[in-house]
């Protein structure tokens, strides 16, 4: 069984993350998205709003599940039988990035690291810039799935 786990803090998911996750459904049987958990960071949305972003906006693809966790990835990985992370490149600095990470984790582990790169169309989003252009009143319906609009315009 190809188990594919895409790490993340989803803060908010966006639509390059969706693009990902819908790109990699044929590639694996089941794709965990894991939402990660820093006690130092300081999060916009809460964890449990978060896991209703994601589980909204895949609640019609029987292969991807939300879940949370703290510690390192590939620990995940072993506790619930994963044989893979699913990361995204949106540009070379994205990868400079993910491609040491990948090359501590199979020296580790040898769980391996899948790289997508995003779609033209969605590579310049970021759960940052998101962010920011919430916090600063502009318009971000089309940088983030309807779940998180939905949300946002409830406030």
């Amino acid at each position: 069984m190809r188990k594919a786990i895409f790490p993340g803090s989803f803060d908010p998911i966006t639509l390059g993350h969706e693009d990902i996750i819908n790109r990699s459904i044929p590639l694996f049987d089941e794709i965990v998205i894991a939402i990660g958990v820093n006690a130092e960071k300081k999060y916009m949305f809460s964890l449990e709003e978060r896991k209703h972003f994601i589980n909204e906006t895949f609640k019609d693809e029987p292969k991807v599940s939300v879940i949370t966790y703290e510690g390192l990835t590939i620990d995940l990985c072993h506790k619930i039988n994963a044989n893979f992370i699913l990361r995204g490149l949106r540009n070379p600095a994205d990868f400079e990035f993910e491609k040491a990470i990948a090359h501590t984790n199979r020296r580790l582990s040898k769980i391996e690291t899948v790289f997508l790169l995003t779609a033209a169309s969605t590579s310049y989003i970021s759960s940052s810039i998101v962010r920011d252009v919430i916090r600063n009143g502009g318009e971000y319906g089309m940088l983030v799935p309807e779940a998180v609009k939905v949300k946002l315009h409830k406030l």
